[in-house]
């Protein structure tokens, strides 16, 4: 049980035990994936619910907005619909601001667990620029290495910049390109200059190495990290 509902503190049967339960087998399910140094998007889910709940915590409003509705009224002709709350019961709403009492501080230990492990892998992650610097870093290629391995990963990457009226946001778009191996005459600098080759469209292409010293699960744990190292150190780079 790796995945928990969006709505699983208000759908079915609002009970202390049965809720500690369904959150429990959950949980365990997470630790197992951690221990396995599985990160996401079991991570990323965990991070989920625990805010969510501390949202719920903080705005009673927001409990009552996540029970389902039944049609009380239907107007037809206008295609609207009004909804009434099925629940309204003071009993109920300390039931389950008892089992948020209660999942807040195992869901924080769970996170810890989590973040630990990010911050493990990401300190085993070393990333360095392959050849001359670009003047604009927001495209190219990624190299992903594994001690352990000759192979190397090549996808092309692409950093986009998203604004609202309170921050930025980054996002990193990613294509598989090709799958090498490193030797004495094929070096990171070769397979960077094939590249430009067969690629004229990015005659200085952004290309960083990202070499792990441990075997990490690659599409759980060391892709998704290696790419968020990436987005810190162009960021840098540019401040």
């Amino acid at each position: 049980m790796d995945h928990l509902n969006k709505n699983w503190l208000t759908e079915g049967l609002i009970d202390f035990e049965y809720k500690k339960y369904v959150l429990l087998a959950y949980l365990k399910d997470v630790h197992a994936k951690f221990q396995n140094h599985l990160l996401y998007p079991f991570l990323g889910d965990l991070y989920y619910h625990y805010k969510n709940l501390n949202q719920l915590m903080e705005n009673k409003k927001l409990i009552y907005d996540h029970f389902p509705k039944r049609i009380s009224k239907a107007d037809f002709e206008k295609l609207e619909f009004i909804y009434q709350d099925i629940i309204q019961d003071d009993r109920i709403m300390q039931e389950i601001e008892e089992i948020i009492a209660f999942a807040l501080p195992i869901m924080e230990n769970s996170l810890k667990e989590g973040k630990d492990l990010y911050e493990f892998v990401d300190k085993n992650l070393t990333i360095a620029p392959v050849g001359i610097s670009p003047l604009d870093p927001t495209a190219g290629y990624i190299f992903i290495h594994s001690e352990d391995y000759k192979d190397v990963l090549i996808f092309e990457y692409q950093l986009s910049i998203f604004q609202n009226s309170d921050e930025n946001y980054r996002g990193l778009n990613t294509r598989f390109v090709d799958k090498v191996t490193k030797s004495l005459s094929n070096t990171f600098e070769s397979i960077k200059v094939e590249l430009v080759r067969k690629n004229r469209n990015m005659p200085n292409p952004g290309t960083y190495l990202i070499t792990s010293t441990i075997g990490y699960p690659f599409e759980e744990t060391l892709f998704p990290i290696a790419k968020r190292k990436l987005m810190r150190y162009i960021a840098q780079d540019a401040a």
